[in-house]
């Protein structure tokens, strides 16, 4: 029970370390293209000093790394930057950089990160999705500015938090509301249908019939002039006919507002949401980040109170992360079941195979010390490849186990040796192979977890559980084995149980 205590927390998979920084950002709403060009002027004086001019122009000790290239391209509502460095080896150091210079324009949200050679997504594998849903935007809206406060206070982006809302904040689209009066519409005799249609035709066109022309078919859309919508305020002004012929203007059947809208619409499951992509500090694991959004946030705004029919769905890594441990737990059982089983019936017997399998929570127990070791070097999360080092532990630590159980079972069944004698000179035979196997391993593992280099980051976690757990579990297995052998043997092979013992071969 006391390695559960020392078990580092959950993460989701590494990064990796590809050549490639990306940011998605998004500015404050309103922004127009001067303004925005304006940003990626400052944000190219800022980065071109670092840019390389040549394969041989490399960063001098000490200095920022080189930038190999980058880019930055502006859209309607939203800009994306990027860069390569010029040594693979340094690219992570690129991260600070490039995010001081997007974030220097206040208001400003997104994510700037090194490419997940697992991640697809903007944010990466790591990046958790938190959804406000709720049937009225403006309470959804207003939740979810709520929600950001809180999540600066416990996770401050000067840690190193990323934030970027979908589809935004606040409402900083200009929108034309046309709201039908449904009195002045019944004086008149025209229905909200017809008053829509009438809009229509003049904004987008509307589409009234489908003709033949020679083999094709086009579409027949009817249209008002152009000069008629060129003008926010004409809108109000668009002629309507009503039932007894006589043409009024819109704004004498429906209240026509100006207003602010939202730039995107985002629906779940058939609710408006606005979504908080969080990015959480590349040192603070994905479990640790989900408890602190769980506890520290959500339960705190629920406390203080939120509208009945807003509520709080995480998805993203958050999904991810819960369906591969799920799936992990399930195949460390199914590992275990298939290994007891197969030594029930090589052994003939269910209750020698529980003894060996002790020797898997001994592993577990290195391969967690092993791990702990490993982060006081640098950090290494709990992730599920990680977690796999645990999975091949299973299949590994039991043959150790087994050399002295089946060696120990050939002196008492075949050479009629008594049990504490066979248990020690099954233990004396078998030592040297157990201490050779287990030394050849570790140290043709240690290169794995102690030298760095392309990859590393991806299976020195793995190859310290292993190591931690063959090197604990080959000494705990001498100490704990033998002694529970004799006390089973003493029950087990004497008397008629003997004489119906097959005896075992000669162990090679």
């Amino acid at each position: 029970f006391s390695t559960y205590w020392f078990l580092p927390k959950l993460d989701y998979l590494p990064n990796g370390n590809r050549n490639l920084i990306l940011g998605f950002l998004v500015p404050p709403p309103g922004y127009n293209l001067e303004t925005t060009g304006q940003i990626a002027t400052d944000f190219e004086s800022e980065i071109k000093p670092l840019l390389a001019k040549g394969p041989e122009d490399s960063a001098a000790p000490g200095a920022p790394p080189k930038l190999k290239r980058f880019f930055f391209v502006a859209f309607r509502g939203r800009t994306i930057v990027g860069a390569a460095a010029q040594d693979p080896q340094r690219v992570g150091d690129l991260i600070p950089i490039l995010r001081r210079a997007v974030y220097k324009e206040p208001g400003t949200f997104g994510f700037v990160n090194q490419r997940s050679l697992f991640g697809r997504g903007v944010g990466g594998k790591r990046a958790i999705e938190l959804n406000v849903t709720g049937p009225e935007l403006e309470e959804i809206l207003d939740v979810a500015l709520r929600t950001v406060q809180k999540i600066n206070q416990v996770m401050p982006r000067s840690q190193g938090t990323q934030l970027r809302p979908k589809p935004g904040l606040e409402l900083g689209a200009p929108e034309v509301r046309v709201i039908p009066n449904r009195t002045k519409l019944a004086d008149n005799g025209v229905t909200a249908r017809e008053l829509g249609e009438t809009i229509d035709a003049f904004n987008d066109g509307i589409r009234i019939a489908e003709i033949t022309v020679g083999s094709r078919r086009i579409d027949l859309i009817l249209k008002g002039a152009v000069p008629d919508i060129q003008e926010t305020q004409s809108i109000s002004q668009l002629p309507v006919v009503t039932s007894s012929g006589m043409i009024v203007a819109a704004n004498a059947l429906a209240d026509i507002i100006v207003t602010s809208g939202p730039t995107e619409i985002r629906h779940i499951d058939r609710e408006r949401s606005v979504t908080l992509q969080i990015g959480p500090p590349s040192q603070l694991p994905l479990e640790v980040a989900l408890d602190t959004l769980q506890t520290q946030v959500i339960d705190v705004l629920k406390a203080e109170g939120l509208p009945s029919n807003v509520r709080f769905t995480m998805t993203g890594a958050a999904d991810s992360l819960k369906q591969t441990w799920d799936a992990i737990l399930i195949d460390l059982v199914i590992a275990i079941i298939i290994v007891y089983l197969v030594m029930a019936v090589l052994f003939e017997s269910f209750i020698y195979p529980l003894i060996i399998m002790l020797s898997v929570p001994l592993a577990t127990a290195g391969g967690v010390f092993g791990l702990s070791l490993l982060n006081l070097h640098r950090f290494q999360p709990l992730d599920m490849l990680t977690m796999l080092g645990f999975v091949i532990l299973i299949g590994i630590v039991v043959n150790n186990a087994i050399l002295l159980v089946h060696q120990t079972l050939y002196h008492i069944r075949s050479e009629d040796m008594k049990v504490n004698d066979a248990v020690i000179e099954a233990t004396r035979n078998r030592i040297r192979p157990i201490f050779m196997s287990t030394l050849t391993s570790v140290f043709g593992m240690l290169p794995l977890v102690l030298i760095p280099g392309a990859g590393s980051e991806l299976y020195s976690g793995l190859g310290s559980v292993v190591l931690g757990g063959l090197s604990l579990s080959a000494l705990l297995t001498l100490a704990i084995i033998p002694p529970l052998v004799a006390i089973v043997a003493r029950t087990l092979e004497r008397g008629p149980t003997l004489k119906r013992s097959k005896p075992l071969p000669k162990p090679s």
